[in-house]
C-alpha cells in the first residue's frame, strides 16, 4: 500500500498515492467484504461497490474522457440503525481513498454562526494529507533508526557528539572565520586521548542500547510545544481559513516553545523518532500527492441530510437549513475550495448522503440538490431473522464481543439458540411498539440481560454461565411486561 504509482503513464509523470481497492477488489468482492460486518441491505452495498469501482475505471480513461466522467452520488434512505453509517464506515476501512463522515446538521448558511459547508472539503484534505504523511513516515521509519540512536547517545553522553567546525553565518554571508590559535603538542595529544576515551564509552553505550539494557534509564529531552490559545474569529464565511491564518501568524511571531522533559530512553526513542520523521518528510510533496488523491478518489459521507430537508420555511430555528442546501450544492456540483494545502477541485469527489426521512421526504430537498444525487437506495427495516444474524454472524457480532469481554475475567458465556431467538423476538417487538431504532435495540437488551453478570464477573472466575431463554426472561420480564416502562428502558 505504501507505493506511489503513476495515474497515467502516457502523460507527464505525476506521483499519486495508490488506492489498492481499485487494483484488487471487484464490486462483488467489495460486497462480500461488507457482508462480514453488515447484515442484509444488498441494494445499498451494490450501489456503493459500483460507485467505488467506477472511480478506478475513470482513472484508466484518456485525459479528455476522464474529465467528463463525474461520480454518480448516492442517497441512502432508511430508518435509523439499519446500517447506513456502518456501510460508510466499513467502506472507509476497505479502501485507501481519503474518507470523511460529516453530519449535515453541523453546518449553517453563510451569515450565521457555525461551520460553513466548505470546511468539509478542508477536513477531507486534512485527512488525505495525514494519510500520505503517515505512509511516507512508514517508508522512512527504517532509515531513521540510526539518526535516532545517535541522538539518544547524545542524551546519555552529553558532549560526546562530534562538533562541526566553522562559523555557519560566516559561511553563508562570506565572512572569514576567526583564526584559532595553534594548540601545543601536549594539548593536541590530550584531546586525542579524551576523544578516544569518549568514543570507546559511546560504543559501549551503543551496544548496551541495542541490547535493551538502557530502556529504563532517564534522560532529559527538549520538545517543542506550539503556543496555545489561537484567536477564534466567529463570523460568517471561511472561519477555518481565517483562524488557521491567524494561528500561523501567531506561531511565526512567538515561535515554537522549547520545553525540557525527563523521560525514559524508551519514551525518548518514540519522541525522537517522530521528530526525525517529521523533519525527513517532504511536506510539499505530501500535500501534492494528497491533493491529487482527494480530487480523484475522495469520498464524503453526509449523514442526517433529512434534517435539512425542510421545505418552505421562513422563520424559527430551521431558518438556515434551506440555505445550507444551497451552499452544499456548488460543493457537490464541483467547485474550487481554498485549503492550507492548496486549492482543491471537488468535481470528482464522491458524495454519499444518508437520512431516515421520517419527518421529511427526499423531494423536500431543493430540486438542484436532488438532481446531484441520482442514485437512490432504500434500506430495509430489520426483522427478527436479521437480528439473529446480527447477533451471531458478523466479525464484530454482539455475542462475540460480550463473550470476549467476560473471558478476560475468566468467565465463559454460553448463549443457547433459544436465548438468541428470544432476544431477537424481543428486539423486533419493542421496535414495533415504540420508536424503531433498528439494531441499536439489541445493545439495550443485551446490556439488560448481562448487567448482573458484568457487575459480578470477578466472583464467577472460572465458571461457565449458560444464557438461555428462561434467563433472558428473568432479567427482562419486569421491564418487557410493562409496556409504558419498556418505552423508556428498552
Amino acid at each position: 500500500m505504501n507505493d506511489f504509482v503513476l495515474v497515467n503513464p502516457n502523460e507527464e509523470k505525476k506521483e499519486v498515492a495508490q488506492v489498492d481497492i481499485a487494483e484488487t477488489l471487484t464490486p462483488r468482492q467489495i460486497v462480500e467484504k461488507l457482508d462480514s460486518y453488515i447484515i442484509g441491505q444488498k441494494n445499498a452495498k451494490k450501489a456503493v461497490a459500483v460507485a467505488l469501482r467506477n472511480r478506478t475505471r475513470r482513472l484508466m480513461l484518456s485525459e479528455d474522457m476522464k474529465e467528463e466522467v463525474t461520480p454518480k452520488n448516492i442517497l441512502m434512505i432508511g430508518p435509523t440503525g439499519v446500517g447506513k453509517t456502518e456501510i460508510a464506515r466499513r467502506l472507509a476501512k476497505l479502501c485507501n481513498a481519503p474518507f470523511l463522515k460529516v453530519e449535515a446538521t453541523k453546518y449553517t448558511e453563510v451569515g450565521y454562526v457555525g461551520r460553513d459547508v466548505e470546511s468539509m472539503v478542508r477536513d477531507l484534505m486534512a485527512v488525505g494529507f495525514n494519510n500520505v504523511k503517515k505512509e511516507m513516515e512508514e517508508q522512512l521509519r527504517e532509515n531513521c533508526k540510526d539518526k535516532v540512536e545517535e541522538r539518544i547517545l547524545d542524551l546519555l553522553l552529553p558532549g560526546s557528539e562530534k562538533k562541526k567546525e566553522g562559523n555557519v553565518l560566516g559561511n553563508i554571508f562570506g565572512f572569514k572565520p576567526e583564526v584559532k590559535q595553534e594548540k601545543s603538542v601536549e594539548d593536541e595529544e590530550k584531546e586525542k586521548i579524551e576523544a578516544a576515551s569518549m568514543s570507546s564509552t559511546r560504543e559501549k553505550f551503543r551496544a548496551m542500547l541495542r541490547e535493551g539494557k538502557l530502556e529504563d534509564r532517564e534522560v532529559e529531552i527538549t520538545v517543542s510545544t506550539m503556543p496555545k490559545g489561537s484567536m477564534s474569529i466567529m463570523t460568517g464565511g471561511s472561519i477555518d481559513d481565517i483562524e488557521s491564518a491567524m494561528q500561523n501568524i501567531q506561531e511565526m511571531m512567538n515561535g515554537a516553545r522549547k520545553k525540557q522533559r525527563t523521560v525514559t530512553v524508551a519514551e525518548a526513542r518514540k519522541i525522537l523518532t517522530e521528530q526525525v520523521l517529521d523533519s525527513m518528510v517532504d511536506a510539499d510533496k505530501a500535500a501534492d500527492i494528497a491533493r491529487e488523491r482527494v480530487q480523484q478518489s475522495g469520498i464524503i459521507f453526509i449523514d442526517e441530510i433529512d434534517k435539512i430537508a425542510v421545505h418552505g420555511e421562513g422563520h424559527g430555528p430551521n431558518v438556515s437549513r434551506e440555505g445550507v442546501q444551497r451552499d452544499i450544492l456548488p460543493i457537490v456540483e464541483g467547485c474550487h475550495v481554498n485549503t492550507k494545502w492548496g486549492v482543491v477541485d471537488t468535481k470528482h469527489i464522491l458524495f454519499i448522503a444518508a437520512g431516515a426521512f421520517s419527518m421529511s421526504k427526499p423531494s423536500d430537498l431543493i430540486p438542484e440538490l436532488q438532481g446531484r444525487f441520482p442514485l437512490r437506495v432504500e434500506l430495509d427495516s430489520l426483522n427478527k431473522d436479521d437480528f439473529k444474524r446480527i447477533l451471531t454472524e458478523p466479525k464484530n457480532a454482539l455475542i462475540k464481543q460480550y463473550t470476549a469481554l467476560l473471558a478476560t475475567e475468566g468467565v465463559k458465556l454460553d448463549f443457547t439458540d433459544d436465548a438468541i431467538d428470544h432476544i431477537s423476538s424481543m428486539a423486533e417487538e419493542v421496535n414495533s411498539k415504540s420508536e424503531n431504532i433498528g439494531a441499536r435495540r439489541l445493545h439495550t437488551i443485551m446490556e439488560k440481560v448481562l448487567d448482573e453478570i458484568s457487575f459480578e464477573a470477578d466472583e464467577h472466575k472460572g465458571e461457565t454461565i449458560s444464557i438461555d431463554a428462561a434467563y433472558v426472561d428473568q432479567k427482562v420480564e419486569k421491564v418487557a411486561g410493562n409496556e409504558d416502562l419498556s418505552r423508556y428502558i428498552l
